[in-house]
């Protein structure tokens, strides 16, 4: 890849990367961080990576480095004080954004990042699996549990409208 390949690639991917971790981690300055870090190890590959598979390479990148933010962060944090009340919704709501954003932070982070990259980003079941290290089936497993986790959290569409 070349220096011309390398900006149209800033300029093609950044954005989406950018929301997929904001997505995941609910932070812009780490989501930044997370992007930023993910073109600077493109940048250091430039010569062994080719440009049509930079996008797979930029997602990869960007949520392996998400995960290792994610895993040194679980370990400053106190998980001995777990409100049940977190884990329920009684409330109604009118804002669907606000009720499906509240459901993601409460999924784990492998079935967030699986249903954020096939609902929101569209990459197929075998993308997912060579971005996120997991197997096809692995992938499918963690989407159907998530699914399964937002519609018991959503309930019905009814209740919400």
């Amino acid at each position: 890849m070349n220096l011309d390949e390398y900006n149209i690639s800033v300029d093609q991917h950044a954005d989406g990367m950018f929301r997929f971790i904001l997505k995941s981690i609910r932070d812009e300055d780490k989501a930044r961080d997370v992007v930023q870090d993910s073109f600077e190890k493109l940048w250091r590959n430039v010569e062994n990576v080719n440009y049509l598979k930079v996008k797979s390479y930029l997602y990869t990148t960007a949520y392996h480095t998400m995960i290792d933010l994610i895993r040194r962060e679980k370990r400053k944090e106190d998980f001995e004080n777990v409100d049940v009340r977190d884990y329920s919704h009684s409330e109604h709501y009118s804002d669907l954004s606000e009720i499906l954003d509240e459901a993601l932070k409460r999924l784990s982070d492998v079935q967030r990042s699986v249903i954020l990259l096939r609902d929101y980003e569209g990459y197929s079941y075998t993308e997912i699996a060579k971005i996120t290290d997991l197997t096809e089936s692995q992938v499918k497993v963690y989407i159907y549990r998530a699914r399964m986790h937002l519609k018991n959290y959503i309930g019905s569409i009814e209740s919400i409208v």
